[in-house]
């Protein structure tokens, strides 16, 4: 599956627009974590359990978008981007989305 944050993709001609994709993940850190990077950020620097954890969202957000394609049969998605989301403390909502397009090579 291509994917690409571009609205094209060089190289292909898009066949067909099959429709918006979307892959979705929330994730919460345990209380100890938390309470480590609210002690952290009152010193500043990197947290780093934060930063794993945003990380794991992203590459599980975006297997989610490719799965939701590949389901409806597209080749690749193009426009794709991140939003990410605070649940009021409780978590953090990640979701990947794009246009989900089938394409052919062009010669």
């Amino acid at each position: 599956m291509l994917i690409s944050t571009m609205n094209d993709l060089p190289g292909y001609e898009i066949t067909e627009v099959v429709g918006e994709v979307f892959g979705l993940t929330v994730r919460s850190r345990h209380v100890g974590s938390q309470v480590g990077a609210g002690l952290k950020s009152a010193f500043g620097g990197e947290l780093k359990g934060m930063t794993k954890m945003l990380e794991q969202a992203r590459v599980e957000a975006q297997n989610r978008l490719t799965e939701a394609a590949r389901d409806l049969g597209a080749d690749a998605i193009l426009a794709m981007r991140f939003d990410a989301n605070d649940l009021g403390g409780m978590g953090q909502e990640m979701c990947a989305y794009g246009t989900a397009v089938k394409i052919r090579k062009r010669v």
